[in-house]
């Protein structure tokens, strides 16, 4: 019998696989800072960098005319040396819109952030280790972020959501055939989601030993590759135990008998199969909101902050390494609860 898959080593094994193709387009120096950094970036944020590293040398190669005769894997570290400031910033501007194999692509100030800190990590390494004499990226300051609204579930709405999920009256007929062998299923993947606030990558990576009914909680693989501990309900309780009881039934194929959650093929569940029922169900319930798996856990987050006030509390459920990642997101909250609080008392009645 094959061994059944451990859904984040294999996740692993992909990126790493996915690395190692792109590095052969980048040139050759490019290995270096990879390894440099193995030990400290998780496979996912290196292949991040790598298809971040990729569009600015594609740009280098477009929009310089001297390197644009050369091939991209031919490059030599000095051109590090040679492009200064301007040519980054040209590049930040590049990321607004451009073309690549006749499809196009458009960066907001999120997107910008995140290519322009893959490229100061780039250069920072080489210049640390004394391998090119200046570092341009670090001159480059960072685009402004415009905070963004919370979009989060109202109660009512989280309510009708389950309902839909158990009914699926709604659904097209296509739909429903598929809703009546998953009903279960669905049910305790958004109550788990609602629940307990995890990522939709931790929830697609549990397996059948992860889940502690006794002490009602479960064992996930957090961002960044730690293990960590969630508690659940009793709400969460029982719409998982009424799945097991289906998947029992079940014959996961070779290398998915681990996985709790399971797809139709019976296979391990996906993330974008996640992604994709959140919106199916979503859609009966808001039209206004775009519900994605992140803004369930926003739901969440919101949830508990209200009803506890902690914010280290909140940091520390939904598994944020700092604090302030978590205030910045629910920070609003705090001055809307001032301002409620402001309206609560009347000094005197109305004559």
């Amino acid at each position: 019998m094959q061994k059944s898959l451990n859904y984040h080593d294999e996740l692993n094994k992909k990126n790493i696989l996915k690395l190692r193709e792109i590095l052969e387009t980048l040139p050759p120096f490019c290995k270096q800072f990879f390894r440099g950094i193995d030990d400290t970036a998780a496979s996912r944020t290196k292949l991040a960098y790598a298809y971040d590293l990729r569009i600015f040398f594609e740009f280098v190669h477009e929009s310089n005319s001297v390197y644009k005769k050369m091939d991209i894997v031919d490059y030599p570290l000095h051109i590090l040396d040679e492009l200064g400031r301007e040519d980054i910033e040209e590049y930040m501007e590049y990321l607004s819109y451009y073309v690549k194999d006749g499809v196009e692509f458009m960066n907001d100030e999120r997107g910008k952030k995140r290519k322009l800190s893959s490229l100061r990590s780039f250069y920072n390494y080489f210049y640390r280790n004394q391998m090119i004499s200046q570092n341009p990226a670090v001159l480059v300051p960072m685009p402004k972020l415009h905070e963004k609204e919370i979009v989060r579930m109202e109660p009512n709405e989280v309510a009708i959501l389950l309902d839909e999920v158990e009914d699926g009256s709604t659904l097209t007929k296509r739909e429903q055939r598929y809703h009546e062998k998953t009903r279960t299923r669905d049910l305790a993947l958004l109550t788990l989601l609602l629940g307990t606030g995890m990522r939709v990558s931790e929830c697609v990576g549990i397996d059948l030993n992860d889940v502690d009914f006794d002490n009602g909680r479960v064992k996930v693989r957090r961002k960044g590759g730690y293990e960590d501990v969630i508690y659940f309900g009793e709400e969460v309780a029982e719409a998982l135990l009424g799945y097991l009881e289906e998947r029992e039934l079940l014959s996961p194929l070779p290398g998915h008998e681990e996985a709790f959650f399971l797809s139709i093929q019976n296979r391990r569940i996906t993330v974008r199969s996640v992604e994709n029922l959140v919106k199916k169900y979503a859609s009966r319930v808001t039209t206004m909101k775009k519900i994605t798996p992140h803004k369930l856990r926003s739901t969440y987050g919101t949830n508990l902050y209200q009803e506890t006030g902690d914010i280290y509390l909140v940091a520390d459920v939904l598994g944020h390494k700092d604090v302030n990642t978590t205030r910045k997101h629910y920070a609003a909250m705090k001055d809307e609860n001032k301002r409620r609080a402001a309206k609560a008392l009347r000094l005197r009645e109305d004559l």
